[in-house]
């Protein structure tokens, strides 16, 4: 019987499984890097262990240092949670040599899916229809997908439309899974771009039993990562989900599995699947079975790992839908780009008690007052909500989201909300294109009315804050209006100018507003008969204006704007703190726009650093393996006529920073992985 678990992981993961064993009573190890020496995770165990360094490498995938570890703390199990060394077969031989636990399944069946090249070998011999690994590919076969035969994440993933462009693809795509892996093994297959990506979750006991707990939809996709996914997977034809079923415990049943695991499979519009890859871990989606069934899988996990077999021959079938939703800190308007920096608050009117519950739940490793930072994912929360109908969990999920307040670096919320409203997802017209398919309409600015009244709220509880023995900007005799200037993250400045006068506001800007209301966190306005609360946060140089009709974040700017910024013109900015990790260009090099130049890792994520226009190489600053902060210069292209300066407005990477894993423009793959701290 497990007393003391130690979880080999970090943030929301680390702090699920907490909750388990909280329930069932059994002690809880935290194990923390530097950065993460104060996180909710660490606060939460009941002990916690150092692992000196930063980065993942040094940190939470030294799986000898995690073992010394569970020792130290007196545990006499580990869970590996589902990211880092998960699905490390050499960590689950080294748990199991150390006396202790392993809550997973044999280290054989992980090396068995441990390569999705052999995976698909093993799944085609047990009769379990597979995508081809092609090894000749042929004009016929386009689209390809080059991909990681080992790990996932999106890492070592490319798509190709041309075979002119496959060796290139292959190299690019080899370097980084050898630097993101340790393996330099990559194979191609088809790519299916309006395919759909459902899988199915496994759980197995050691006494011959197999569990198919039904299947979800992990379609809408970016940056080859989920960011929706539900339960059960919406249209399916009877046939087509039995079958699915029946393959996923085929192939669990062929490597004699135990634990939880997940068989995924791609839909192709025909209604044909095909296997994909087994993860022999639980899933960062699995809250939305759960809230379907009513089961804790994690709490199946540890019992199965105790030796217990499961309550029952089949599992419970799905009552109602549900839907969960990733919020991460990420730019929708620049392809996805993640963001860092200090996250003041995430608030959500959901009840935090709820768990297998059905309503909305919220699984967060964050706290307010924590930094974004650069080493590991920008995962900021899952938000899950469970209904009777698909339309109601879609209701009521986007208007969780809607209504949260979050402040701090730029999040997807708002791209996520109007995907879940989008009549396309509320027809089920599902596939791993469709944040590409829509982008425009999910990632344009908003209404420009919207940041206009947001500044002016801003500027009124700004005012309340600032007030004495008479309003700010309040006078007997006529004066000049009150100035304000704010900038918002769509780059647009907005001056707010205003009196406050016995006979109320007079803002020249909005001359039908009238102020209802005006203290230093709430502004009520009346606008057209319509009457709007406005909640302000100010953070330093920074306000957050919440409304029931969208967030709006600005910028407190100066009355009188300094004289722009200057420095080298054609100079390329990083984009965010990061590694340099690959130079793709020498000095003297003639480039042409676009072309890359260097790649930089931040976040678990590649992004390319290309040239802004054609030109010449003039100078690089950045050599492999350097750190380097937000807006350093990395290189310089001079192009031909240009001038000896010009402004700056915000680095380089905002325009021509390319994520890696695809040209701009392309879909997102259809084999999605999860984020590189859950493989």
């Amino acid at each position: 019987m497990i007393t003391n678990l130690l979880v080999a992981n970090r943030g929301e993961i680390a702090r699920r499984i907490f909750r388990t064993c909280r329930a069932l009573g059994i002690a809880t190890t935290a194990v923390h890097s530097d950065p993460d020496a104060d996180a909710p995770h660490v606060r939460e165990a009941d002990t916690a262990v150092r692992l000196p360094g930063a980065a993942p490498a040094d940190t939470y995938l030294r799986g000898a240092l995690l073992v010394e570890a569970a020792l130290t703390a007196g545990a006499d199990a580990v869970h590996p949670g589902y990211g880092f060394l998960s699905e490390d077969a050499g960590f689950a031989r080294a748990v199991r040599a150390a006396g202790l636990l392993w809550v997973g399944p044999e280290p054989a069946a992980i090396e068995a899916m441990g390569s999705k090249t052999a995976a698909k070998r093993l799944m085609a011999a047990a009769g379990v229809p597979v995508l081809d690994a092609l090894s000749a590919p042929t004009r016929a076969d386009l689209p390809l997908l080059v991909k990681a035969a080992a790990g996932g994440g999106g890492r070592g993933m490319r798509v190709v439309h041309a075979l002119a462009d496959l060796p290139g693809a292959l190299a690019a795509a080899r370097a980084e899974a050898a630097a993101a892996f340790g393996s330099d093994e990559v194979f191609c297959e088809r790519y299916l771009p309006a395919g759909r990506h459902v899988e199915v979750q496994l759980l197995a006991d050691a006494h011959g039993t197999v569990w198919a707990v039904g299947d979800r939809d992990c379609s809408l996709q970016r940056r080859h990562q989920k960011v929706v996914e539900e339960a059960p997977a919406p249209g399916l034809d009877p046939a087509v989900r039995a079958a699915l079923h029946e393959a996923a415990v085929t192939a669990a049943k062929a490597i004699g599995y135990t634990g939880a695991g997940t068989a995924e499979f791609l839909l192709g519009p025909d209604g044909r699947c095909w296997f994909l890859e087994m993860n022999t871990r639980l899933q960062v989606e699995h809250p939305v079975t759960e809230a379907v069934t009513g089961l804790d899988l994690v709490a199946l996990q540890l019992a199965i790992a105790e030796g217990a077999p499961l309550p029952g021959p089949a599992a419970p079938p799905a009552v109602g839908h549900a839907i969960e939703a990733r919020l991460y800190a990420e730019d929708p308007a620049h392809d996805w780009r993640p963001a860092t920096g200090t996250l003041h608050r995430l608030e959500l009117t959901v009840p935090h008690e709820e768990f297998t519950g059905r309503g909305v739940r919220l699984d967060s490793g964050v706290a307010d007052g924590g930094e974004i930072t650069p080493h590991y994912d920008a995962l900021l929360a899952k938000v899950i909500a469970w209904a009777p109908t698909r339309a109601a969990a879609a209701r009521r999920l986007a208007d969780a989201l809607a209504r949260a307040r979050i402040h701090g670096p730029t999040t997807g919320r708002e791209s996520l909300v109007r995907a879940l409203r989008h009549p396309a997802f509320l027809a089920g017209r599902l596939h791993t294109g469709f944040l590409a398919e829509h982008a425009v309409a999910l990632t344009a600015p908003p209404d420009p009315g919207r940041p206009r009244l947001a500044a002016l709220a801003a500027a009124l509880a700004d005012a309340a804050a600032r007030r004495t023995a008479l309003p700010s900007g309040w006078r007997n005799l006529p004066s000049q209006p009150q100035l304000k200037r704010y900038r918002s993250d769509d780059g647009a400045v907005h001056e707010v100018r205003y009196r406050l006068t016995r006979a109320g506001l007079r803002a020249e800007d909005h001359p039908d507003v009238e102020l209802v209301e005006a203290a230093p966190e709430l502004v009520v306005l009346r606008e057209g008969g319509l009457r709007r609360a406005y909640r302000v946060a100010r953070y330093g140089e920074r306000v957050h204006v919440d409304t029931p009709a969208g967030a709006t974040a600005l910028t407190v700017l100066p009355r009188f704007p300094d004289a722009p910024v200057r420095s080298e013109p054609g100079a390329l900015l990083a984009p965010m703190p990061g590694t340099v990790v690959r130079v793709t260009a020498a000095v003297g090099d003639t480039v042409t726009a676009g072309r890359p130049l260097l790649v930089l890792e931040a976040m678990k994520m590649e992004h390319r650093i290309a040239a802004p226009a054609d030109g010449v190489l003039v100078d690089l600053r950045a050599a492999p393996g350097e750190q380097v902060a937000t807006g350093a210069v990395l290189a310089v292209v001079k192009s031909p006529g240009e001038p000896d300066a010009e402004p700056v407005a915000e680095p380089a990477g905002e325009s021509v920073a390319e994520p890696a894993e695809r040209s701009a423009g392309q879909p997102p793959e259809h084999a999605t992985e999860e984020s590189p701290d859950e493989v």
